[in-house]
């Protein structure tokens, strides 16, 4: 089987043109205003009204209280809803039986022993992102560019399918996914011109690269 292809941080029609073109698995699409890839539910709502059925349509979120959630899923048929935040175990496990829709958790890496962190959440979340820890100073928890080791996944085995993400680029993602035994990866700023701004060339090769590993 071919790895999976999420581009994430799609906030325009000729972003999301690409990924279809290219052949992407998973669309996500940022409901956190600090973000410069944000979207308002209105304008998400837009974004996947031509997407294809098979496509899986990701929104991420980042600690959201309820209001946010019930605002995004009265206007946006979401497939899966990503966490990005400090979410406890507990909250995830309240939102997927409130919303019915399947969570994924990001896990913010920077060494091995990051990695134990996943484990509270293996039975409350239906998929995991091991992403690059965000740099101290960081705004976002995720987006910035930022890699870490991808040795410390190889060999790694978890009871729910989990994506690799984290400074991933057209350039370097057949090594990422030979070194940590990817089956998913997820990526945003790597496929960008400018904050915020996708590239179409850059999401093609992407795609082609991650696919061709």
């Amino acid at each position: 089987m071919p790895v999976a292809v999420k581009i994430c941080g799609i906030n325009s029609e000729k972003a999301m043109e690409a990924a279809i073109e290219a052949g992407a698995d998973y669309v996500g699409l940022v409901f956190f205003p600090p973000s410069p890839r944000f979207v308002t539910p209105a304008h998400a709502a837009e974004l996947l009204q031509f997407l294809p059925e098979e496509m899986v349509k990701v929104g991420l979120f980042v600690d959201p209280d309820d209001a946010l959630l019930d605002e995004v899923l009265c206007q946006v048929r979401l497939d899966m809803l990503q966490f990005h935040g400090r979410e406890t175990p507990a909250r995830l496990d309240t939102i997927r039986l409130e919303y019915g829709i399947p969570v994924m958790k990001a896990i913010p890496v920077s060494t091995a022993e990051d990695l134990g962190a996943a484990e509270p959440f293996l039975s409350v979340a239906d998929s995991l992102l091991f992403d690059a820890k965000p740099p101290k100073d960081a705004i976002l928890p995720g987006g910035n560019a930022a890699s870490f080791d991808w040795t410390v996944l190889a060999g790694r085995r978890w009871s729910l399918p989990w994506m690799l993400a984290g400074g991933l680029t057209p350039e370097n993602v057949a090594e990422a996914i030979r070194v940590s035994g990817a089956r998913a990866v997820d990526v945003s700023s790597g496929v960008e011109s400018a904050p915020g701004i996708k590239d179409a060339a850059r999401i093609r090769a992407f795609v082609k690269a991650a696919k061709g590993a």
